[in-house]
């Protein structure tokens, strides 16, 4: 467990102290801010491995019922020193939907009974069985962009209007409730974490760029422009796959490879030799090497789709903390490449920059769940 209270430098204050809670396939994260003249205050965080409470190890990915969830986050709240009690809880992207679909330009009440009928074509499943929300997209004003290519004008650039359909499946809704109700926590609203997470690493601006977010189970990707989330893909390839090839190739238990993982990454160590440096790199990039892939497809696919390029790729999710994993990506993609930092959005005292540095991107989700709620008080 990972757990820092920063109490007795900043003072601490129930009242208006607002938590991010995300909830992983291995791991759950938890970060409590308050607003103080205009800043975030960073008043604690903290991580939990969920692999023990279904009996696996520590990186491992596991689908535990509510009530376990429940018992590793009110571990880790009372190791934290949590003491705020509402905030905001992000639900999986991959227990979601999120699409763009073209509609008529209509009326505001058109259109809240048209993306119901028009949601039946991409929702597997029964409308009344889902939460609905969806958001008009701003139609983007006439004259080339930079990152645009000029052969040919966008498909998607046609009468009417583009609106993001967001879907959550309503027993995913549920279960979230009830672990909220059970460690005691007022959640105030559930987020799809892409969207807390674009929210905490991102700069304003208007050039689109590919987020990769590399999980323990999963790898997500999706492509933000001018805020908006324009394409989606889900990768099922993470950190645990890295594990789990690094220990077959070194003939290692899952935990000592999961530890080497974090500490060392891809960059050489005097603890090992040379062939052993080697074979651990080998291991690991061969996970990346699938990844990386993903990722020229899904810019391909977005130029293809948006006569678009997309020259930056931002790194997030517990992942994008593998030492050494910027340089190698930014050789393998041509693009540039930066991994998120999302406690800088934060104040926090200067001696914790670079661990607050070194495991952001995992806390990336959290922090933007505390910073949506902070921008309402």
């Amino acid at each position: 467990m990972v757990a820092f209270s920063l109490g007795k430098l900043f003072g601490r204050s129930q009242e208006g102290s607002i938590l991010g809670i995300d909830i992983g396939a291995s791991s759950a994260k938890v970060v409590q801010l308050r607003a103080s003249k205009g800043a975030a205050i960073l008043e604690t965080y903290g991580e939990i491995a969920l692999g023990p409470y279904g009996n696996a190890a520590i990186g491992k990915a596991v689908k535990l019922p509510p009530e376990k969830i429940a018992e590793a986050l009110t571990d880790l709240m009372r190791e934290a020193n949590v003491t705020a009690r509402t905030g905001g809880l992000s639900i999986p992207f991959s227990a979601s939907l999120v699409s763009i679909i073209d509609l008529p330009k209509v009326d505001d009440d058109a259109l809240a009974r048209m993306v119901p009928i028009e949601a039946r074509k991409y929702i597997p499943i029964p409308i009344s069985e889902v939460t609905l929300d969806w958001f008009v997209i701003p139609r983007e004003e006439e004259g080339a962009s930079a990152f645009d290519r000029v052969e040919e004008p966008s498909p998607l650039r046609a009468k009417g209007q583009e609106v993001l359909l967001v879907a959550i499946h309503n027993a995913t809704v549920k279960n979230y409730q009830a672990i909220a109700s059970a460690i005691g926590v007022k959640v105030h609203f559930f987020e799809i974490e892409i969207f807390s997470e674009a929210r905490s690493s991102m700069e304003h601006g208007t050039a689109p760029v590919l987020v990769v977010d590399i999980g323990a189970a999963m790898t997500k990707m999706y492509i933000v422009e001018r805020g908006i989330v324009r394409l989606t893909h889900l990768v099922t390839t993470g950190g645990q796959h890295m594990t789990d090839t690094l220990a077959r190739s070194l003939s290692w238990d899952f935990e000592k490879a999961e530890r080497v993982k974090r500490e060392r990454g891809l960059i050489d160590s005097s603890a090992y030799g040379t062939e052993e440096n080697a074979k651990i790199k080998s291991a690991l990039l061969s996970t990346l090497a699938r990844v990386f892939a993903e990722v020229d497809r899904v810019l391909l696919s977005y130029g293809q789709r948006y006569n678009k390029n997309v020259s930056h790729v931002l790194f997030a999710g517990g992942g994008a903390s593998l030492p050494g994993l910027k340089e190698h990506a930014k050789t393998a993609l041509r693009a540039e490449v930066t991994v998120a930092d999302p406690f800088a959005r934060a104040e926090a005292p200067a001696f914790l920059k670079d661990v607050l540095q070194q495991i952001g991107p995992g806390f990336a989700v959290s922090i933007g769940l505390a910073l949506r709620e902070l921008k309402h008080l």
